[in-house]
């Protein structure tokens, strides 16, 4: 209920409360998690429908990330069973840059989230998705092919780094 404070989903000290696919080398660290090498994602044992989730990130230049919510399938982390919150500056076709929802929404500003902690907000209510990076709105859909699954942090290149991740359900 939306009575109930945040839940913060990342202890800083250990991976308790996720699982892993692929082979991406998460650990704690910098009061968060972080991974450098591998592929892969850190899941949500936890399923979740309609929320705000707070998160920060530091990334490098060449870092491709994201953070993916209701997904489908846990076994098929990907863009097509969830929503994929970008994080990836350099990414060859920029619609999908950092801040977009890739095949969903392409990102409204053009935000470099490179070697420097950045903030961002999902709200997931309903059909309508908005996604807030660095206090600028870079997407606002509605859309209804995701409900509800858990979330996920990805990892396929660079450096990424999450801390305070935060998920206040609605």
């Amino acid at each position: 209920t939306a009575a109930q404070g945040p839940i913060s989903l990342l202890d800083g000290n250990s991976l308790d409360g996720w699982s892993t696919s692929g082979d991406a080398n998460w650990r704690p660290g910098d009061g968060g998690v972080e991974a450098d090498s591998g592929r892969g994602h850190l899941i949500t044992d936890g399923s979740y429908r309609d929320f705000v989730l707070t998160t920060e990130f530091w990334v490098d230049a060449p870092a491709n990330s994201g953070v993916f919510i209701r997904c489908a399938d846990r076994d098929a982390v990907g863009p097509n069973s969830c929503y994929e919150v970008n994080i990836f500056d350099q990414r060859p076709d920029p619609a999908y840059r950092t801040g977009a929802i890739t095949n969903f929404a392409s990102s409204a500003i053009e935000i470099v989230a490179a070697d420097k902690w950045n903030t961002l907000e999902i709200r997931a209510e309903g059909p309508r998705l908005v996604v807030t990076m660095n206090g600028m709105v870079t997407a606002d859909i509605e859309d209804t092919t995701h409900t509800e699954g858990p979330l996920t942090l990805q990892y396929f290149a660079g450096v990424v780094k999450f801390r305070n991740l935060q998920l206040q359900p609605l």
